[in-house]
């Protein structure tokens, strides 16, 4: 069986996917990403010494915000009624990182990675336009779907 992509119809148009006959169920993403910087950036920020405020609970409040937005941002997103969003830091201090996980959740007829993985893409880029005065050689990356449940395709675990 050939797969094909979900949003091109036989005449190579983008479409939005028809889910009216989608079961609804409960549905649940994990996001992941991560963002390196010099360990005095990353120092500034556990000590809460940058300028422009709390970085990380500004990056998680904004990464919420964006979840809630997706649809506006990626043009063939169902709009959800998102039941939960959550966005959580881990420093690594022994990588100059913070890890982001961001999770969203949602009983609908389609899956939210989507708006898992904006939250985590634009938390990071908080963090990032946060302490650019102090460092703009910070990299963002490794951001990836870790975990997605519900729907017809079943569970998705990353293999890491």
């Amino acid at each position: 069986m050939t797969k094909k992509l979900s949003h091109i119809d036989d005449d190579g148009n983008a479409t939005m996917v028809d889910i009216s006959d989608k079961e609804t169920t409960e549905r649940v993403a994990v996001a992941k990403g991560r963002i390196m910087m010099s360990k005095e950036t990353l120092n500034l920020i556990k000590a809460g010494g940058i300028a422009k405020g709390d970085v990380l609970s500004v990056a998680r409040l904004a990464g919420i915000m964006a979840a809630k937005k997706t649809s506006d941002l990626i043009p063939l997103c169902h709009p959800l009624a998102l039941s939960r969003v959550s966005v959580e830091f881990e420093i690594d201090d022994a990588n100059c990182a913070i890890e982001i996980s961001g999770t969203a959740k949602v009983a609908g007829r389609t899956g939210v990675e989507m708006e898992a993985l904006t939250a985590v893409s634009v938390a990071a880029l908080t963090i990032y336009d946060m302490a650019k005065a102090v460092d703009r050689a910070m990299s963002i990356s490794d951001i990836r779907l870790a975990h997605k449940s519900g729907g017809k395709s079943g569970t998705y675990n990353e293999n890491r």
